[in-house]
């Protein structure tokens, strides 16, 4: 076996002979931006694939994520996990939102839906939960809170593409939710996101908003920001989804093999297997615990030793970062579980042409720790 660097995540990238008439299309009609044919194309196969009434195409999911705050209108304090992508509480900041955290399942590492009523203030107008590593946020539970107490709820769906829950697209619930088509997702357009909606008329307004607030060429109407995909983009989006099937099915093999190998790992945990219909297989994180013989921190720099460039996703928390950490939801006692978890957690290398032999190298290492 090679020991060859292995990172983790590659970009899935379809073959350059089908991306290439795409870029002949763009050189041709020389339309780079402003909703072109190919931004357009994809909105719609996106909206057929995912199972969603109506998609807005952004330019990343952190300006996608901004945007969807603003067409609902959200102020005050928006309740939100600790446990994920920094980018998920920098946009209720952009925002003048204050982020209130609350602690997080110790199975699924989702935000608990048992700790949010308690968090719920007079100024509270909104949830936005994480579909933390493409699992599934327990959405009825959330939505009856957020029903009960009046409030909206964003997702943050950024590793949630094309994952299912027990009524179709995991998409469909909450007011809106976000995805993220950074070249690191399961479904990339190099940099990219979208928001996903039911309403045509919040399709509408998101529409308005990522294009600097422009109703028309002389009329400005509300202060929107410039968050529009490019042709170029939206061209390789459309080429990836000829192949997505493939490379969801291709991770589905290398998240069983890693299972397979780590099943009998004294001090190892790998999460629940949720399924192929309620998970993407985005991520691979593993949980060490006190009774493995290396701490979390030292079996990740072994595996950096051997050229395996494994993440500590998420760690340290958004809740510990400097702009965060005064907050009073911050505190140690209030995220518990999310301090625990973010000490344990080890993300191993997952895309779609990782090799059994890759994976049997890295479970190799993780078995002999001595």
């Amino acid at each position: 076996m090679s020991d060859k660097p292995i990172y983790v995540s590659k970009p899935f990238l379809p073959p350059l002979e089908e991306f290439t008439p795409y870029l002949e299309q763009i050189w041709s009609n020389k339309t780079l931006t402003n909703g072109g044919p190919f931004h357009q194309q994809l909105e719609k196969a996106l909206c057929k694939y995912l199972g969603v009434d109506h998609i807005a195409l952004f330019n990343n999911g952190t300006i996608a994520l901004i945007t969807a705050l603003q067409a609902m209108k959200i102020k005050g304090e928006v309740i939100t996990t600790p446990y994920s992508f920094v980018a998920t509480a920098h946009s209720l900041l952009w925002n003048g939102i204050e982020p209130v955290f609350v602690d997080i399942d110790p199975n699924t590492l989702n935000l608990d839906p048992s700790k949010i009523e308690a968090a719920i203030t007079s100024k509270t107008t909104a949830i936005m939960p994480v579909h933390c590593y493409g699992r599934p946020c327990d959405v009825e539970a959330i939505q009856e809170i957020a029903d009960r107490h009046n409030l909206k709820v964003i997702y943050d769906a950024a590793h949630a593409f094309g994952v299912k829950c027990h009524c179709g697209s995991v998409l469909n619930h909450g007011d809106l939710s976000v995805l993220s088509f950074h070249a690191t997702k399961v479904f990339n357009t190099f940099e990219g996101g979208a928001v996903v909606c039911s309403d045509v008329e919040i399709k509408n307004l998101i529409n308005q908003l990522k294009n600097f607030g422009f109703v028309d060429e002389v009329t400005v109407d509300i202060a929107g920001i410039n968050g529009k995909m490019s042709e170029v983009n939206a061209a390789f989006g459309l080429a990836q989804l000829n192949h997505i099937d493939d490379a969801l099915e291709a991770r589905k093999k290398v998240d069983a093999l890693y299972r397979f190998q780590l099943k009998n790992v004294n001090g190892i945990k790998c999460l629940e297997d949720a399924g192929e219909k309620v998970t993407n297989y985005s991520y691979f994180p593993i949980l060490v615990d006190e009774t493995y013989s290396l701490s979390r921190d030292q079996l990740y720099q072994k595996l950096k030793n051997n050229n395996i460039y494994s993440r500590r996703y998420f760690y340290p928390l958004i809740s510990d970062f400097p702009m965060y950490k005064t907050l009073r939801s911050s505190s140690f006692s209030n995220l518990p579980v999310a301090h625990r978890l973010s000490k344990q957690v080890l993300c191993l290398p997952m895309y779609p042409d990782l090799d059994s032999d890759d994976v049997i190298r890295i479970t190799g290492l993780i078995k002999n720790n001595l």
